[in-house]
């Protein structure tokens, strides 16, 4: 298992998607931070992770909430994804606007 987070880890470095909004406008996008975040993730670095991008920590129970959901049906999920979206959006828009005064 380990090997297999090591290609991983190489090949999100290596083919990492550069901001179009950063590189045309010089301002940062909402997203920015994402998937570098995600690759401090997957080397453990969980401190520096969320100093990138802090949303990840919500945006990835989201997603298997949001999987789970569709294969099993759970009796709150309901509530659970309007609150995990609630504060996905808050994350990024504080995550945002830091950046943008900062």
């Amino acid at each position: 298992m380990y090997p297999l987070l090591t290609i991983l880890q190489l090949s999100l470095k290596e083919y990492m998607l550069p901001c179009l909004n950063k590189e045309l406008l010089g301002v940062d996008c909402p997203g920015c931070g994402l998937q570098r975040s995600v690759a401090l993730l997957f080397e453990g670095n969980l401190w520096a992770a969320f100093k990138m991008y802090p949303a990840t920590f919500t945006l990835i129970p989201l997603f298997l909430v949001l999987i789970s959901s569709k294969v099993l049906n759970f009796k709150f999920d309901n509530r659970l994804i309007i609150g995990l979206s609630i504060a996905t959006v808050a994350l990024i828009l504080i995550n945002y606007t830091t950046k943008l005064i900062f």
